[in-house]
């Protein structure tokens, strides 16, 4: 935003004083809003940290490295970088901090291992910020990390096991991780820096391969939630980069051919949406978590019952696949609509970026890691309350999980990108883009 302020000029030759206008930068008060995110935190912890009438010393160090490395991160961040521009960072911390308190509610160790990967996803977010300030080094790693990608996917299906139904985790030890959340960055820094350099609709074909690969290894891992937000965002990518509909209703023909033919063939697939749209039919059976979402979350009311008080967490998957559920009853619903409300705002965000942006690749790379964050967020939020089949995908930063959470602060990274080509910043020298947004 702009702030005019007036400046005296003498001018020549007279004793008059001549009034200017100019524009300056508001600058972003980062501190105060950090400060509320801070207090509210304060509240949303304490209940955990001294649950029962006493004091939980690992939930209480826990929170406090949390609280002391967001001011921390923060200030380094302002004084070494000489930034200002921290929103999305403060919305990152928001967002972790809730899925840190509901984590801590449930059991201690799992605080301790969301704090970890908070930790993990900030270096990731740092590291992936600073390589894609330059568009040449990033451009060096996509060929790279597409081979990495699908060597990546066909080791989960070798050496996945089944869980909950699909092929998506690999265990080794006591440590396990989602290879399909890792993939997701390197989906869009993939087809970012691939379609920054294409010049014709027809070179989509490269990336389409690499998409189609993707999202048929995860149709092999029984996937499908996964499946179609990679789907989803490879259209997104397209259309930013050609803005041709025929190409794009052609793939998705062909991609509900090969879903129907799944379905056909695979008759269990369509058993696991069975029950959509009518989970009151199954309220102690397959429906018996959505029935418990609808009923939990509407009996916590605007402000909830309170951080450790609700039923849902009784249920499985309360602190995953359920989350929202679990966030609306205890912490409230209107906290439950702030979040989506935040999540608008990214999008928002990449979007109002994307058209002041001179790059393709940081318009597409902020676009798409938005559109994607937002389509998790919907098929979380609405599966649950049984808007749309439930496919038990997680939510973005608040679901307990430590790949889940790092891919959320890689993604924050893209959309952090969308800046780096004003100013300092040398733009990749190819064609200028036509990106549409």
């Amino acid at each position: 935003m702009a702030n005019a302020y007036s400046a005296d000029i003498p001018v020549s030759g007279s004793g008059t004083v001549k009034t200017e206008k100019k524009a300056v930068n508001k600058p972003f008060r980062w501190g105060l809003m950090l400060l509320f995110v801070t207090i509210f935190q304060l509240f949303s912890f304490f209940p955990v940290a001294f649950a029962d009438g006493e004091l939980h010393q690992m939930s209480a160090l826990v929170f406090g490295i949390y609280i002391a490395a967001e001011w921390i991160y923060l200030a380094l961040a302002h004084l070494i970088g000489q930034r200002n521009d921290f929103p999305l960072e403060i919305l990152a911390f928001f967002l972790s901090g809730i899925g840190l308190t509901i984590c801590g509610s449930i059991y201690e160790t799992y605080a301790l291992k969301q704090l970890i990967a908070i930790g993990l996803g900030l270096v990731s977010f740092t590291a992936l910020t600073w390589l894609l300030r330059s568009i040449d080094r990033a451009m060096l790693l996509r060929v790279p990390l597409a081979v990495a990608s699908l060597a990546l996917l066909a080791l989960n299906l070798v050496l996945a096991k089944t869980t909950n139904g699909a092929l998506n985790w690999i265990t080794i030890g006591s440590f396990s991780f989602q290879p399909s959340e890792l993939v997701k960055v390197a989906f869009i820094f993939v087809g970012a820096a691939t379609l920054e350099k294409l010049q014709e609709t027809r070179s989509l074909t490269k990336y389409l391969i690499f998409s189609v690969a993707c999202v048929g290894a995860l149709f092999l891992m029984r996937d499908f939630g996964a499946a179609l937000i990679f789907f989803f965002t490879f259209l997104l990518i397209a259309f930013m980069r050609s803005g041709d509909f025929r190409t794009l209703l052609l793939v998705s023909a062909a991609a509900l051919l090969g879903a129907l033919l799944v379905v056909y063939f695979k008759p269990y697939v369509a058993n696991r949406f069975a029950t959509y749209r009518h989970v009151w039919d199954y309220i102690n059976d397959k429906g018996f978590q959505q029935t418990r979402v609808l009923i939990y979350s509407a009996s916590g009311g605007l402000l909830g019952l309170g951080v450790g008080n609700g039923k849902l967490r009784n249920v499985f998957a309360a602190s995953t696949d359920l989350v929202f559920g679990l966030v609306c009853e205890e912490m409230g619903l209107l906290l439950g609509l702030l979040i989506l409300f935040v999540f608008a705002f990214v999008a928002f965000y990449a979007v109002r970026g994307a058209r002041r942006s001179s790059s393709a690749f940081y318009s597409i790379a902020a676009v798409s890691a938005a559109g994607m964050l937002l389509f998790q967020l919907s098929l979380n939020v609405f599966g649950v309350t049984d808007l749309l089949p439930m496919t038990g995908v997680t939510l973005p930063f608040i679901s307990r999980g430590g790949t889940s959470v790092i891919c959320a602060w890689c993604l924050f990274a893209f959309i952090k990108s969308v800046s780096f080509n004003i100013g300092d910043t040398k733009p990749y020298r190819g064609r200028k883009p036509g990106v549409r947004v």
